[in-house]
């Protein structure tokens, strides 16, 4: 993978402005924050966050990939200040789960989601080796 930075450009913080990639194609449907059995063990942005990030990592392994194949992320969000108030511990438990591995990404704040009790659903792309 190569990341794509116009040279006078200043760099964005957290994500990538474009990617290069060549390899097997993996598109995940939106994960959000509940466990395995379809439950929420958390109602908070953070802990919910790190749910939907766990279900993209699991997903992702059945491809035989990991968070380092991650091209692109998209979150879908119910609340901006939550997102923006606690934004610290969000970037920690992205780097805890996910590396250092900023992709291309996206942040859309949402009426609502389909999932009554969900704070965000994130769809992800990665290009995993052939």
């Amino acid at each position: 993978m190569r990341t794509l930075q116009p040279a006078d450009w200043a760099r964005p913080k957290g994500y990538a402005n474009g990617i290069e990639a060549k390899g097997r194609l993996v598109f995940l449907a939106g994960q959000i924050g509940w466990n395995k059995d379809g439950k929420f063990e958390r109602h908070d942005f953070p802990g919910q966050f790190e749910q939907a990030l766990l279900n993209i990592v699991a997903v992702l392994a059945e491809a035989g990939a990991g968070p380092e194949h991650v091209v692109r992320l998209t979150w879908f969000i119910t609340d901006k200040r939550a997102y923006l108030s606690q934004a610290r511990e969000v970037g920690e438990i992205y780097r805890r789960v996910m590396g250092r591995n900023f992709p291309t990404m996206s942040v859309v704040q949402v009426a609502a989601l389909i999932e009554d009790a969900a704070l965000v659903e994130i769809e992800a792309t990665a290009v995993a080796p052939d």
